[in-house]
């Protein structure tokens, strides 16, 4: 894949930030998973989200079969993140430039896997419910929690925060390639 094109896209792409790091630095831990499992009202609801995605271990695995991964970030600013219909409401924007971004990759013969923010909602039902196999896999992103991911220790890494205030809301989503 040619980067410097790539970055030249990213670059035209209202992302707050884009980098690239190494998946095995990326922490993935059962207690986000538990968090899934515990308080996630999608937990076993979807392909896109625990059990169905696999143990965090076998998710850690495939994550980090991978040799690079790119994390774009974008940040919006609401009236009240408290709200929390209202911060959901923002994730639509930025699943739109996640798609954005895996079209410039498979443009240029790469296939990511990608993980993002959502619970997956191109269905109005999804077919894990009726144990059918997904409908959509090529267009579908398991949310980065669902693979235990823990997403700050990535961030600050780079030197990045994860809150920003009361009033914005944060979304990231991770290309394996």
């Amino acid at each position: 894949m040619n980067i410097t094109l790539l970055e030249e896209q990213l670059s035209q792409l209202p992302l707050y930030t884009y980098f690239y790091t190494d998946p095995n630095t990326i922490e993935f831990s059962q207690r986000i998973r538990y968090i899934c499992q515990t308080e996630c009202p999608m937990y076993g609801r979807t392909w896109a989200c625990p059990p169905a995605v696999g143990a965090v271990e076998d998710c850690q695995k495939k994550c980090r079969s991978f040799q690079n991964c790119l994390v774009i970030g974008t940040i919006v600013e609401v009236t009240d993140s408290a709200d929390i219909e209202q911060s959901l409401a923002t994730r639509h924007d930025h699943e739109m430039i996640t798609n954005q971004v895996r079209d410039l990759m498979r443009e240029q013969g790469t296939e990511p896997y990608i993980l993002s923010t959502e619970a997956c909602a191109i269905c109005s039902r999804c077919a894990y419910l009726d144990g059918l196999p997904c409908r959509m896999p090529e267009k579908m992103h398991p949310c980065v929690e669902s693979h235990g991911i823990n997403i700050i220790p990535t961030l600050e890494a780079q030197g990045l925060d994860f809150i920003y205030g009361s009033n914005i809301v944060t979304w990231y989503s991770l290309f394996f390639f």
